[in-house]
């Protein structure tokens, strides 16, 4: 009887895995973060360059001294994009890592077998 290669172990590892519920409950999680986020940065990162091309005479409006809109919305979108890197790293630790933990020692328990 010939043995299972480790090419073969693994692959029936990685479909056990991707069978499990956790696997489609991790995709699920996953995707409800990062889904409307993006729609909502890419929304606001539009509502910019809109602005900039169509609306020139409210970017230019001055805020504080020299500081018009322009600047203050470019500045915003840095700050955006921290804000949601901090909170899906938030959202990664509490809901997804311990998902994946789970999936990764049962891969490496089917590995075995």
């Amino acid at each position: 009887m010939e043995e299972e290669s480790v090419a073969d172990r693994e692959a029936r590892a990685y479909q056990s895995v991707s069978e499990a519920e956790d696997f489609a409950q991790l995709k699920h999680r996953f995707k409800a973060f990062v889904l409307p986020w993006t729609i909502a940065f890419m929304a606001w990162y539009l509502l910019y360059v809109a602005c900039n091309n169509w609306a020139r005479d409210f970017m230019k409006t001055e805020v504080i001294g020299n500081v018009n809109v322009a600047l203050v919305f470019g500045l915003l979108q840095f700050v955006s994009t921290f804000v949601i890197a901090a909170l899906y790293g938030r959202y990664a630790n509490r809901k997804l890592d311990p998902l994946a933990a789970g999936l990764n020692a049962k891969f490496k328990r089917e590995r075995r077998r």
